[in-house]
């Protein structure tokens, strides 16, 4: 079976957005980005909510041009992915590979997990929420960033528990912290 993933880029303080919506500041350096191809190139699909697929849609076209080599490489590791965006008000999605569900459906996602030959990956703390609270998500992957913002959007879900498992950690030159946990 394979492992529902949940990866953020994140504050130190906890947040993927500031209050303004900004995350600029968790922009990854070369050595990040490197480091996450390595980790998304076994995800077969991604699931979405409809502000992260707004946000990632890019890779649809970033990378086909002249681009470094670890952008093009993301964005072909993306383009080679399944994507399911989750969302009542999106009238369609513009990305191969690609479907539009209207609800969030536990039991689905558990079918996915147990046919799925590759990791599935979650995508946005929104819908990763709903994933937490269904018990659907086996691993978390936090890129923390050198910064506090003091509020925003947060990185995991308020007012529930996860006890996490520290599987691996890794400090980057640019001072981002990766902390890959396992749920449970």
């Amino acid at each position: 079976m394979a492992k529902l993933i949940y990866s953020a880029l994140a504050s130190l303080d906890g947040y993927v957005a500031d209050d303004s919506g900004d995350f600029g500041w968790a922009k990854p350096d070369e050595e990040v980005h490197r480091f996450v191809n390595d980790l998304e190139r076994d995800v077969g699909t991604h699931l979405y909510g409809r502000r992260m697929y707004e946000v990632l849609v890019v890779w649809e076209t970033v990378g086909r041009e002249d681009q470094p080599a670890h952008i093009s490489e993301y964005g072909e590791i993306w383009r080679d992915a399944d994507k399911v965006v989750y969302s009542r008000t999106l009238g369609e999605v513009s990305s191969a590979r690609t479907r539009l569900e209207r609800e969030f459906d536990p039991e689905a996602v558990s079918r996915l997990k147990e046919g799925a030959e590759r990791d599935v990956a979650i995508g946005g703390p929104t819908l990763a929420a709903e994933a937490f609270r269904a018990g659907l998500v086996d691993e978390c992957n936090l890129f923390l960033a050198p910064v506090a913002v003091g509020g925003g959007n947060r990185a995991l879900p308020e007012s529930l528990r996860i006890d996490l498992d520290l599987r691996e950690e890794r400090r980057f030159g640019n001072g981002m912290v990766h902390l890959r946990y396992a749920v449970g």
